[in-house]
């Protein structure tokens, strides 16, 4: 979502992107599963908008998110799973 900035009477005003933007088109832009994207709402990372039963995103989520993602505050440590000593289910 790009801005666009006009001159007016010799003073810049930005262009705002869309007011909302649908859940679904956005995963495609970004590269992300519906899966993924059911995560990222359930821990309240990502905070969409129900109109008539569809999904979607206002540019301040999408801003608080990318926000949010550049501070770092989604990152966590690499869980690897333990290895299986027993070997129960072998």
């Amino acid at each position: 979502m790009w801005r666009v900035k006009v001159e007016s009477n010799g003073k810049t005003y930005p262009i705002p992107g869309p007011a909302v933007v649908s859940l679904s088109r956005w995963l495609e832009q970004v590269g992300v599963t519906p899966c993924t994207a059911w995560r990222w709402r359930k821990k309240g990372w990502l905070k969409t908008v129900n109109i008539a039963g569809r999904q979607y995103l206002t540019q301040e989520a999408l801003d608080e998110f990318h926000r949010r993602a550049r501070a770092g505050e989604f990152s966590q440590t690499p869980k690897v799973p333990l290895r299986n000593e027993a070997g129960v289910g072998r």
